[in-house]
């Protein structure tokens, strides 16, 4: 038996979710596209996805926006760094680690989609993506925060 299960194609003009002043907005279609997201999550469990990644990486760069709001610097994009493609490099780790961190939540608790043994089998793949994705991510806010990448397991 064979089925066939159809993807809703992914929803643009969803918007934008309004970020704290200091960091940027969110524009949920580029994160959409950033994301590679196919329109299986309903777009309500996207926001919610992007809320939350917001509130965490936002939360893991409270200590050094706080130096830098000390600084002066009234935004990301005011903090000295180096521009790529028109653009702040902070600015492009920041929604790094926003996407790693709602595509690892969005994955995780997809994982349950398929109750299949090909569908175990693949959850335990998405898994270790999950994991890459979180790696992705706290790099990202390390490289912002110009403290060094390290992963440290004790054996």
């Amino acid at each position: 038996m064979s089925s066939f299960l159809a993807a809703a194609p992914a929803q643009a003009g969803q918007h934008v979710i309004r970020n704290d002043g200091f960091f940027p907005d969110i524009d949920i279609d580029a994160a959409l596209s950033a994301m590679r997201q196919d329109g299986t999550v309903t777009p309500d469990r996207l926001r919610g996805a992007l809320v939350e990644a917001v509130l965490s990486i936002n939360g893991c760069l409270q200590p050094w926006r706080l130096t830098q709001a000390a600084a002066g610097h009234a935004s990301l994009e005011a903090v000295p760094a180096e521009k790529i493609d028109g653009k702040s490099a902070h600015l492009h780790r920041y929604l790094r680690a926003v996407y790693c961190e709602a595509r690892a939540g969005l994955i995780e608790r997809y994982r349950d989609y398929d109750a299949t043994a090909a569908g175990d089998s693949r959850a335990e793949a998405l898994m270790q993506a999950v994991e890459d994705l979180r790696r992705d991510a706290r790099w990202a806010v390390s490289d912002i925060a110009g403290r060094p990448r390290s992963t440290v397991a004790l054996i």
